[in-house]
């Protein structure tokens, strides 16, 4: 096993240095220390302390992102009580389905999702907490109300000569042991909590401090109770002393650009949706151009364009951004082409919760366009095929950021893994010969050809989004044909001022126009125009199963 610092440590050292400094931070609203925080926290063990709750209980966190999610999610995880995040929009029926599967003792939420559940149906909770406002919303353990009304009191004994950065000790004996169970997904009929431990989490921070960038700001946008928005957003920051700061429920454009310019953030984690629309947007009307389009083609003068391009992007951002990372999909061909051009600081990397969530990435300057990456230096990653430069397989990983399994769900927990250990993705793609991975697409999603081709759809909807008006599509098989359901951008049509008939066209355009882009087997049969966006998943991903 590889030596490293566990993530606990580092967060200890950064508490005690930056004590002065924000840590948690809601945008245009609350802001605590690191300090506060780390006051906060202990003032959790105390009343875990004196409530009866030991190292190994779980304790359930459903509550909107933001600097207080922030603080419980540490107190919990500390303490080494397992902590249980589960997405704010998941339904109350799926929450408190999952609060019984995890056997979690306490639910840490608030008012407004309190007021849809019924404690009836979480028989083990012991008692609720209200994150926002730390008063119980539910209790019935005497143990824990006497704690929770003298736990000023309690404290004050506990830290007679006062609370400082000495007294900030974090556990790190205990790097094999269950830090976190993380459900993927809301479905109470076959539930799937991810098991990670803290040697996990100690894995994918300690290889994110090494090599991707390190700075003072950082914005939070994707859901905390997600592997994703969890540790690249928070974790690996917060034990570099990095100020966190929280957006809330989804900013408008406008309050976005203005955050972007007052915090100036050192990173952006996103979804390759944002900068594809951002292209769509921003880049693409420019180089279209016919004037622009003759300038590109004029050595010297193209590269001065491209970097005009790339100064005002960054601009937007605040300026600071040293990179931007991206996952959870592949990025359109036609938008990376472009971005290289540009030499946008970008990276598409690859993972999944079972990794805690990091398989592989790459420094945006090394990065090759079309691929994830090459697999973090904390795990392997395979290709199970005969030719796996250039047969497409099954990508399998282990190493030490793997899961070690799902809670309560032995025989998920065996499926997931091959005889050998390693973890089966579910994922297909290849890799070449300096390790760089391709993904193909999901082997669930794979359609198989009339022929016997293996036809990838995520491939063939790369197409089709490059076509005008397209902003998102999905390729279904519809009796063994190939239909494209596409979501059209209805503010562009009309700012194009489209007659009646050209407008009617735009599905046939789509078709023939991919059609000549796509070899014979992968032809469009039809294409349909979905009214409204498709579903999408926390890490936006479309939600195919609903369309196939």
């Amino acid at each position: 096993m590889k030596k490293y610092p566990h993530y606990l440590e580092r967060l200890q050292a950064a508490t005690r240095k930056f004590w002065e400094k924000p840590a948690l931070n809601n945008i245009g609203g609350e802001t605590f220390t690191y300090e506060q925080m780390a006051r906060t926290i202990a003032h959790f063990h105390v009343l875990f302390e004196n409530s009866g709750i030991k190292k190994g209980d779980k304790i359930a966190l459903c509550a909107q992102n933001g600097a207080r999610w922030g603080f419980a999610y540490l107190a919990v995880n500390t303490y080494e009580t397992i902590i249980v995040p589960i997405l704010a929009d998941f339904k109350p029926d799926s929450v408190m389905g999952l609060v019984n599967h995890s056997d979690s003792i306490a639910l840490f939420t608030d008012s407004d999702k309190w007021s849809k559940m019924d404690i009836a149906k979480m028989p083990k909770v012991r008692f609720v907490l209200d994150i926002n406002t730390l008063q119980l919303l539910f209790c019935n353990d005497k143990k824990v109300s006497k704690a929770f009304e003298n736990l000023d009191k309690l404290f004050d004994k506990k830290y007679p000569d006062g609370f400082g950065p000495d007294d900030v000790v974090y556990p790190t004996d205990n790097w094999d042991d269950l830090s976190t169970i993380n459900y993927t997904s809301g479905s109470t009929g076959d539930p799937k909590g991810v098991m990670l431990t803290y040697r996990n989490f100690s894995a994918t921070v300690d290889y994110s401090q090494r090599f991707m960038p390190a700075g003072d700001k950082i914005i939070s946008m994707l859901p905390m109770a997600h592997m994703y928005g969890l540790v690249i957003e928070y974790l690996y920051p917060i034990c570099n002393g990095t100020s966190i700061y929280w957006l809330g429920k989804a900013p408008t454009p406008t309050i976005l650009l203005k955050a972007f310019a007052d915090i100036r953030p050192y990173l952006l984690i996103t979804v390759p949706l944002v900068i594809e629309k951002i292209y769509k947007a921003k880049i693409k009307p420019i180089i279209e151009k016919p004037a622009v389009k003759a300038a590109l083609k004029v050595p010297g003068l193209n590269n001065i364009i491209y970097s005009k391009i790339r100064k005002g992007l960054l601009e937007a951002f605040g300026g600071k951004v040293q990179e931007f990372v991206m996952g959870g999909a592949p990025l359109n061909p036609e938008v990376e082409k472009i971005l290289k051009k540009i030499k946008f600081p970008y990276v598409v990397g690859y993972g999944m919760t079972e990794a805690c969530p990091l398989m592989s990435y790459e420094a945006w300057t090394k990065y090759v366009p079309g691929s994830c990456g090459k697999a973090i230096d904390m795990c392997e990653i395979r290709i199970d095929s005969d030719d796996p430069q250039n047969v497409v397989g099954e990508i399998q990983a282990r190493g030490e950021n793997i899961t070690i399994g799902y809670y309560n769900n032995p025989e998920a927990t065996a499926n997931a893994f091959t005889e050998d250990g390693w973890l089966k993705t579910g994922d297909l793609g290849i890799m070449d010969a300096e390790g760089n991975i391709f993904i193909r697409g999901r082997s669930k999603n794979m359609i198989l050809g009339p022929s016997g081709q293996n036809i990838y759809p995520e491939e063939i909807e790369a197409v089709a989004n490059n076509q005008d008006y397209v902003v998102e599509s999905v390729v279904v098989d519809r009796g063994g044909k190939l239909v494209a359901l596409v979501f059209l951008d209805e503010q562009a049509i009309a700012t194009a001022l489209l007659d009646a008939e050209t407008k009617h066209s735009i599905p046939e355009k789509i078709r023939l126009s991919s059609n000549r882009q796509l070899p014979s087997f992968s032809q469009i049969h039809k294409v349909i125009v979905q009214d409204v966006p498709f579903e999408k998943t926390p890490k936006m991903s479309i939600r195919r199963f609903l369309y196939t």
